[in-house]
């Protein structure tokens, strides 16, 4: 990869996460999520064959979803609040699609099948910038609204993702 390319690759995922991390206006929130979704697939696609573009072009459809329920979820809760403040959700329609979203981005159980797929795709150096660096906006964002969560839907998720990830990892054969 081009050396420039490299670096605006490197300088937009770092700006995207700091920029999601520290906003607290939910479409800075969004552009943050976008930035870093737009800088991570040059990186998965890189090697220019099939699997790789194939791992791209899935990573962006999801975080494409994910991305686009974020945005339902603070437009409901807007219009039924009138704030755009990450910590006023308030709406349980807009609760319950945020953390369907984080889910989505972060590759939780009911929302998984891609992730594996993604990191086979995808080189060693990237699948460990995918599984560490990009989880930790919208963690940060499941952290600002973790009081107006559905607690009981978040456990849920948690134990299923911990027990099929658990019980998947058995079989697996290959190392990411």
């Amino acid at each position: 990869m081009n050396p420039h390319a490299k670096l605006i690759s490197t300088t937009s995922l770092l700006m995207g996460t700091t920029i999601t991390i520290s906003s607290n206006h939910w479409v800075m929130a969004w552009a943050g999520l976008e930035i870093n979704t737009l800088a991570v697939v040059p990186l998965i696609s890189k090697p220019h064959h099939p699997r790789a573009i194939e791992a791209s072009i899935k990573y962006f459809l999801v975080q494409a979803a994910a991305s686009t329920l974020i945005l339902f979820s603070s437009m409901t809760n807007a219009w039924s609040t009138g704030q755009w403040d990450i910590t006023q959700l308030n709406h349980p329609l807009a609760s319950t699609l945020l953390t369907t979203a984080i889910a989505m981005k972060l590759g939780l159980v009911p929302f998984h099948f891609w992730l594996p797929e993604v990191l086979q795709g995808s080189s060693l150096t990237t699948a460990l910038l995918l599984s560490t660096m990009m989880k930790l906006p919208p963690i940060t964002i499941l952290f600002m609204t973790s009081h107006s969560l559905n607690p009981t839907l978040l456990t849920a998720m948690a134990v299923a993702s911990a027990a099929l990830g658990g019980w998947m990892g058995l079989n697996q054969t290959q190392t990411r």
